[in-house]
Parts: C-alpha cells; structure tokens; sequence
C-alpha cells in the first residue's frame, strides 16, 4: 500500500507486495502478455514496467518466464525492489528521462497505474514510444472514469472520495478511453484497443489501452 510523505521524496511503501488493485488488474494484464508471447512465437519476452514501484509486479512476471527491466521515479520503491528481488533489473528513473538511452527498447512496455498520477502525461507517451521496437506493444493501465460510474458515484455521493484533493502526490489526471487513446495517437501509437478489469464493464475499476508502435 503507498502512503502519502513529503513531495521531495514521492512514494513510500510499507512492503514489496502488491497492492489491492493489483488482484484485477494482473490477470488481465497476465492475459495480455500471454498473448504478445504467443504471438511472438512463445518462450522469453522482454518487458520493461515504467513506474515499476517496489517491483512487486516485475517479480510476479519474471516468475512467469518474462524478463523485466523497470524504472521508478520513487528511489524508497527502488531500494525495496533491490532488496526484495535483487535479480531483477529495476533502476530510479522517471518517465520523463531518456530511459531508452539508458535500457535500450523491448517488444513490450507495461506501465500500470502510473499517467494519473503525472503533471505531464504526453511525456510519459513520448518515453513510452521511446521505449518500444518497432511493431512493439504497450499495455497502460489507469483508473477508468466513463459517464455512467462517473454519474452513479455522484448519486452515491463518493465525488469527494473518488477526485479527494488530499492525497499527496495522487491521482490528478481522470482519463477516459477518449481522452487516453488521443494521447497515445499524438505520440505516434496505433491500433488502440481497450479491456476494462473489475467489477462490471459499465463501472470497471480500471482499462488497460492496447497500443503498439509502427514496424
């Protein structure tokens, strides 16, 4: 679980586990992989994890036959990645530095949770596109807001809970598939496609945007 800590130093984690969001969204995401490695022609993948945090995602895939390099702007979320899981490739970085000049491409980028929390969202696409090979695939995933859970969690009075202005270094973008799809197409990425994960479509948790960068 993040907590909120002074904004010089950006998150802080009581563990290297994953977090509850985390029960939706890797099976979807899971699913996802599997299906770049089948297309691939199955055995080891390359994926880098931007906004890696305490590397807890990156371990659950490299247990899966995956293998993970990974950036994190939080330095407390890289050094409990270091000594959770040393083996893996997981530096302090953020998504508006030059990482592909420091980590090179890879056939898949996953970035989870990670643009609503970022002043300046088209930075972090222009890293993603960096980051991917040519006919490369990305898979972002953020907290999804549509009309009709927008509209049932102001009924159910939860606006001031679901936009709270009192969470340091929290969610400040609400992106929509309408509003995501527009920045990953400025960037350059193509053939968006969209699969939401918890609770019902129409009140989903989360989407996970498809895109892939032109071979």
């Amino acid at each position: 679980m993040q907590q909120s800590i002074p904004p010089d130093r950006g998150y802080i984690y009581d563990n290297p586990e994953q977090n509850c969001a985390h029960n939706y969204l890797m099976p979807a995401v899971s699913r996802l992989l599997e299906r770049e490695r089948a297309r691939r022609g199955g055995g080891d993948l390359r994926v880098f994890d931007l906004g890696c945090g305490n590397g807890s995602v990156a371990a659950e895939l490299t247990s899966k036959g995956y293998i993970l390099s990974g950036a994190d702007a939080s330095r407390e979320g890289i050094q409990q990645a270091e000594t959770a899981y040393p083996s893996i490739n997981l530096k302090v970085g953020s998504a508006y530095d030059d990482l592909a000049a420091t980590f090179g491409t890879f056939p898949v980028v996953i970035s989870l949770e990670v643009v609503e929390h970022l002043y300046f969202p088209k930075k972090f696409a222009a890293c993603v596109f960096s980051l991917l090979e040519p006919g490369g695939t990305a898979i972002i995933s953020t907290p999804y807001n549509g009309y009709l859970k927008n509209l049932a969690i102001a009924v159910a009075g939860g606006f001031d809970r679901h936009v709270t202005a009192l969470w340091d270094h929290g969610h400040i973008k609400f992106w929509s598939m309408a509003t995501l799809k527009t920045l990953l197409v400025d960037v350059g990425l193509c053939d968006i496609t969209f699969v939401r994960a918890g609770r019902v479509a129409p009140l989903a948790k989360s989407m996970i945007a498809i895109a892939h960068r032109p071979g």
